[in-house]
């Protein structure tokens, strides 16, 4: 998955219902393209360069994995669902929305399609009033000066805040409710993805499996009965040693914390790959070395079908995993089920996503969020 860069959105209005319009922006931005982070108060201005209607204005922020010239026409269909037309003369004039990618972080773009930062920003005292309010230390790679610091020398037009505020689609969402969510499912089902987004979109603090560099692991599917004992023992030592790790930093300011593993994936795991005989005696260390950890306030389980998996994993290209039994990925299905009939202490939600695309379908997203909020 790409890494997300947090954008800035300048929206403003000048014709008909200005404060819905910008509620209709946000909206669509929150359907269409990423969870809006911040929304600035509204700031009202004369209109610059031609006679109209003051302008609502108003900056918001949001992250996104997506290519900048994708986020622009995403921007520009919303323009056009609300409303607007846009000239080919190259003039100033009264819009019912308009909006503008502003900072996208300290990139510097310059193509035929878009600027960024803005070509204008910093002589506009309508977009620098409401980004320094939500990100007043954000900085303008071009000029090195931060929105603050570019306010305080912009001979503006005057914004004048207004006490009218506008609501954020993303409160619908209480995720903050949940301290600690870890994300479980099969090889493949997506816990990763998932668990970055949400991390992102709800400023959670993001805890990864770390096995990537497990030496054992890529030996386990050449010859499962050699390797298991010892893969199996060294993702003990890994979990233990990174859960206790990453939960005793937890900051109780924080939002939440979000988790693509659930420490138990240990015992699932082994029980699938060990004898009868080693499972005991790694049974016997597991809880000896687990008994005090953390459990999480919400447990998702992401279901999805042997040929989903087997799709994504193809899709993930790595090597080691290409030659996957379907017979292992049933027998962890069956593992995790097992696992969540015999829990009467986590708080366990099944969410099936066999014809979902969480990644690529932003509507599907959003559904997962509704149903771990329900």
């Amino acid at each position: 998955m790409k890494s997300f860069n947090k954008y800035h959105i300048s929206i403003g209005s000048n014709i008909g219902d200005k404060l819905q319009n910008l509620q209709d922006a946000i909206d669509l931005i929150h359907l269409e393209i990423s969870i809006v982070s911040s929304i600035s108060p509204i700031y009202k201005t004369k209109a610059v360069g031609f006679v109209g209607d003051d302008f609502y204005n108003i900056c918001i922020s949001f992250f996104s994995n997506d290519d900048p010239n994708n986020i622009l026409q995403s921007l520009l269909n919303i323009e056009t669902k609300l409303g607007r037309t846009r000239s080919d003369k190259n003039v100033y004039e009264s819009r019912k929305i308009d909006l503008d990618i502003i900072l996208i972080e300290d990139q510097v773009i310059n193509n035929n399609l878009l600027t960024v930062p803005h070509p204008s920003m910093h002589l506009r005292e309508f977009v620098l009033a409401p980004l320094n309010d939500i990100d007043p230390n954000i900085n303008h790679p071009i000029l090195n000066k931060n929105s603050n610091e570019l306010l305080k020398s912009c001979k503006g037009s005057n914004a004048e805040k207004l006490s009218k505020v506008l609501s954020n689609p993303k409160d619908q969402f209480n995720i903050s409710k949940f301290k600690y969510i870890a994300i479980e499912g099969n090889i493949g089902a997506g816990k990763t993805s998932l668990a970055k987004k949400i991390s992102i979109d709800f400023n959670s603090k993001l805890i990864l499996e770390r096995f990537a560099d497990n030496p054992f692991l890529p030996k386990f599917y050449e010859d499962p009965d050699r390797y298991a004992f010892t893969l199996e023992m060294s993702f003990l030592a890994e979990r233990y040693q990174q859960i206790t790790d990453d939960l005793s930093q937890l900051n109780i300011f924080s939002d939440s914390i979000v988790s693509d593993y659930d420490i138990f994936k240990s015992l699932i795991f082994s029980k699938i790959t060990l004898s009868e005989d080693e499972f005991a005696l790694y049974r016997k260390l597991f809880f000896s070395m687990y008994k005090d950890i953390l459990k999480p306030d919400l447990y998702i389980y992401l279901n999805q079908n042997i040929d989903r998996l087997k799709e994504n994993i193809k899709k993930r290209g790595r090597d080691y995993e290409q030659n996957i039994d379907s017979k292992y990925l049933k027998n962890i299905n069956s593992g995790y089920l097992d696992f969540h009939k015999t829990q009467t202490d986590l708080n366990i939600k099944i969410i099936d996503i066999n014809n979902m695309d969480f990644v690529n379908n932003r509507i599907d997203y959003l559904n997962i969020l509704k149903s771990i909020c329900q």
